[in-house]
């Protein structure tokens, strides 16, 4: 009886834990939504050292994009998309632009640079499109 109220215990402290893992630890892009007087999008959060964060949008081939990355210094960020494979890699300009080069939904990831500061910082990311 008393194996059995261990092994009980034991199941019920361990199936938490499993599904924390078995989530994978990421969480959806967050969806841009564009000003469209302006066409422009913020991506903004905040992340630990090495943390990333993934923001979603839209855009269509041949459209200019700038992305404007005032904190270039704490934070660089990577433009994916998997189905053309277009990728900047990460990038640490304080400006970057580029041209669409097929109509879909792109993935900018935000990562926290490894080095000295305080642990967590605040980051804002300007997207526009023309």
């Amino acid at each position: 009886m008393r194996i059995f109220r261990i092994l009980t215990l034991s199941a019920l402290i361990a199936l938490p834990v499993i599904s924390i893992f078995a989530q994978g630890g990421k969480a959806e892009p967050k969806r841009m939504v564009f000003v469209p007087e302006r066409r422009s999008a913020n991506a903004s959060g905040s992340l630990r050292t090495s943390q990333e964060m993934d923001f979603v949008f839209s855009a269509n081939k041949g459209r200019k994009v700038t992305v404007r990355n005032p904190n270039h210094s704490t934070f660089d960020f990577r433009i994916y998309d998997p189905q053309s494979g277009f990728d900047t890699e990460f990038d640490s300009s304080p400006v970057l632009e580029f041209e669409i080069e097929a109509d879909g939904d792109y993935l900018l990831i935000v990562r926290r640079k490894v080095g000295r500061g305080p642990r967590t910082a605040k980051f804002s990311i300007t997207l526009t499109i023309n």
